[in-house]
């Protein structure tokens, strides 16, 4: 079983097809999950603690915009974890917002760097594409046993 980081991080889809291939999916939505049911913090959704902006400046330096310090607390600890990594190039709204596009140029960055397997794909627009689209992610998956 690998780790497998999904760009983008918010996909339930592409999660959901990597779990059922055996795999732990590395999404946001698990990590905020996490932040919100620890202990200490008190009134979700309002769960930064003073350690968040810390763990986002690892990442990103102090003059980018908060929001991408922000995203990058959550995703930089799943991309350290990562052992592969699926990315969605061009996603659409139907494989969930990521966010801004300097967050996503950084994550693809930070993932290309780390040296992991990587599937890079684009978004399927009809049928065909998606059933390609599907068999090369399973194929991957399957590579990485």
């Amino acid at each position: 079983m690998a780790k497998v980081i999904v760009y983008p991080p918010t996909s339930m889809i592409l999660s959901d097809l990597v779990e059922r291939m055996g795999h732990k999916a590395l999404v946001v939505p698990e990590a905020v999950r996490k932040l919100a049911t620890e202990k200490g913090i008190d009134s979700p959704p309002l769960n930064v603690t003073p350690e968040e902006p810390k763990k986002g400046l690892r990442y990103a330096a102090v003059d980018v915009p908060s929001g991408v310090r922000g995203r990058m607390a959550l995703i930089g600890p799943l991309i350290e974890e990562a052992e592969a990594a699926i990315i969605v190039q061009d996603p659409g709204c139907l494989t969930g917002c990521a966010g801004c596009s300097r967050t996503n140029e950084l994550v693809r960055l930070l993932i290309r760097t780390k040296g992991v397997p990587i599937l890079d794909l684009s978004y399927p627009t009809n049928d065909a594409e998606a059933r390609d689209f599907v068999q090369k992610i399973r194929a991957f998956l399957e590579g990485l046993k």
